[in-house]
């Protein structure tokens, strides 16, 4: 099998995956615009053979890198990226180069498009907010009087919490059609909720392999607009009604042989005209790994290894490990550079040493939404791991 991986160095544990792919017996060919002798011993001995391009944002360059694979290994059998911002080149050069495995350009739209979205949550039978296509001011007012007060306004094709805002007031929205973006935004009423995701791998026939649940206490939209902490942590238990739920939405969308990262809100509160208090409300899904280390804090959590998870079922559709295992809950816990934390990098690892597993300082294209630097622990129990959030993050 021959099995192409655009940018195998960042985020610096991707090497992780063409590393299991490897052992599988896989023929590892990576692309990226790293100079090779930059790139880490751990990801240099993943890969059979490394073509650097200028920039991995050059399409014809990066086509030109498939091609010459293609001419010295034969057909391309697998292509991926296993990155949300580059789901539309993978998708592109799976098109050009008859690449069947993976999501191509006629059915791409449904997992990049937030409005388009809402059509397969439909049909899983997940409730979604009421949204609107931006178009003129009038017709942005029409919807405010329908919904009222806030409304989220995002990029319609976005990453993550990106470009992303609250519109509290009139004055808010004058302000934003004032200056209207260039790109299809969308605009959805707000939800009083608590973001929960569900993650995992599917197979072929979108059953899953993996799942798993992290909880994320604070909004991210605020956490990168207001410059906050990020903290969030993987469920021992998931409940059973987000399992039923995340469930349903993977077999809905065009999300066979793939990481999922599936987000949701659970309503805090009554809301007339959308729901009641614990109801499950779809909000979007990305077909890759959950952002930044969270694969590793699966890892951690479960005492598993679902780099070799994904590699398993890319090679035989299967993951071969044992699902029943989640002995303990993962925590992420977050500071800012500059930050007046009452708990210094010294008091953090003398009380908690023993239970802390990764320490980064995070590159500068993750701070923004994931903080300057990283902790992660796990616990045997929520409580513990709550508090050790608290602890990292106290001022």
């Amino acid at each position: 099998m021959n099995f192409i991986f655009l940018s195998p160095n960042f985020p610096k544990t991707y090497h992780h995956f063409t590393a299991a792919l490897k052992r599988n017996g896989v023929t590892t060919l990576g692309i990226g615009d790293e100079p090779y002798d930059h790139l880490s011993q751990e990801c240099k001995d993943s890969l059979v053979e490394y073509y650097k391009v200028n920039s991995l944002e050059n399409y014809d360059e990066v086509y030109r890198a498939c091609a010459f694979f293609a001419f010295k290994y034969g057909k391309i059998d697998w292509m991926e990226s296993n990155n949300e911002y580059w789901l539309l080149r993978d998708a592109q050069l799976r098109t050009d180069f008859n690449v069947t495995t993976g999501l191509r350009n006629h059915n791409i739209d449904g997992i990049k498009y937030k409005s388009r979205m809402k059509e397969f949550y439909a049909k899983a039978g997940v409730k979604t907010a009421r949204y609107h296509l931006v178009s003129t001011y009038e017709e942005g007012m029409a919807f405010i009087a329908e919904v009222g007060y806030p409304v989220i306004v995002k990029p319609d094709n976005g990453v993550g919490a990106a470009a992303t805002y609250k519109l509290k007031n009139d004055d808010d929205v004058r302000a934003f059609y004032n200056d209207l973006p260039h790109v299809q935004y969308i605009m959805e009423e707000f939800i009083n909720g608590t973001i929960v995701s569900y993650d995992g791998i599917c197979d072929s026939n979108r059953d899953i392999i993996f799942e798993t649940s992290h909880y994320f206490p604070d909004p991210v939209m605020d956490i990168v607009n207001d410059g906050l902490d990020l903290w969030y942590y993987s469920r021992k238990q998931i409940p059973e009604d987000l399992k039923d739920a995340g469930r349903r939405t993977i077999k809905a969308f065009d999300s066979n042989s793939r990481f999922f990262h599936c987000e949701f809100f659970v309503l805090n509160e009554d809301k007339e005209g959308l729901g009641k208090k614990g109801d499950i409300f779809g909000l979007e899904v990305n077909m890759r790994p959950p952002g930044g280390y969270s694969p590793d804090m699966m890892n951690y959590a479960n005492d598993i290894n679902v780099y070799q998870i994904w590699a398993n079922m890319v090679c035989y559709d299967q993951g071969y490990f044992d699902p029943e295992q989640r002995p303990y809950c993962c925590v992420y816990a977050s500071q800012r550079r500059g930050g007046s934390y009452k708990n210094g990098h010294h008091e953090i690892y003398a009380n908690y040493g023993h239970n802390i597993l990764m320490y980064e300082e995070m590159p500068a294209v993750l701070a923004g939404a994931m903080g300057d630097f990283a902790y992660m622990a796990r616990f045997e129990t929520e409580e513990q791991a709550i508090a050790f959030a608290h602890y990292v993050m106290e001022k």
